[in-house]
């Protein structure tokens, strides 16, 4: 006698299929979200660069000021630059404003007579601090208004300063008198820097270029 089959009836057990693994709309192509450029962080970003082109100007500016013994100005923008972005800058700028610090805090000279204010513009010179030089060489003429050897420093430091018309005048009264002095300037080496100029060409070797 043949078997009834049974027919078995899925059970409901109250579950859902998973859903596919790809989304319905597949078929679509999305384009890539791309975030706009946020204002914001791009002027902060163009101040940061601006702050520290500045700074790295500054430095370098106090550098050469540095370099040129000028102090006062060289602290200005060592102390600028040491409140810059770049730590390892600002670090180096305020250990120059320190040392710019050091140098101008010089003790007060009493310098009384003529020959003491030359002989101390003569160091100033050979250390090319020539605008203080020139300062003390010309209380001494106020001092000695007839000091040949003044005139004839005076002569040197304004020359170095290239100033030629300067140098020029002070040289020809130093001649005028001491009139040796031509000879020292000849062969002295410190004028040789600006001795070929014109004008003091006619002071040196006024018998191959006239009078003068």
């Amino acid at each position: 006698m043949p078997l009834d089959k049974k027919t078995t009836v899925a059970k409901n057990t109250g579950r859902t299929e998973p859903e596919p693994a790809f989304p319905r709309d597949a078929g679509v192509r999305r384009r890539p979200v791309t975030s706009m450029p946020d204002p914001a962080a791009s002027a902060a970003a163009a101040e940061a660069r601006n702050a520290a082109q500045a700074q790295l100007k500054s430095f370098e500016q106090a550098v050469r000021l540095f370099h040129e013994r000028k102090f006062a100005e060289a602290r200005e923008l060592f102390a600028k630059a040491s409140g810059g972005p770049n730590r390892e800058m600002a670090h180096n700028a305020d250990l120059h404003v320190r040392m710019c610090d050091r140098r101008l805090d010089k003790p007060v000279i009493d310098l009384k007579t003529a020959e003491e204010r030359y002989n101390y513009a003569v160091a100033l010179i050979n250390a090319r601090n020539l605008s203080e030089a020139q300062q003390h060489l010309e209380a001494a003429l106020q001092l000695e208004p007839q000091a040949d050897y003044v005139f004839y420093a005076l002569a040197l430091c304004r020359g170095l300063a290239g100033d030629i018309p300067g140098a020029y005048e002070n040289l020809k009264r130093a001649i005028e008198l001491e009139p040796r002095n031509r000879i020292a300037a000849r062969q002295d080496a410190d004028f040789a820097p600006f001795s070929n100029q014109s004008q003091i060409q006619q002071l040196l070797f006024p018998d191959k270029t006239g009078p003068a």
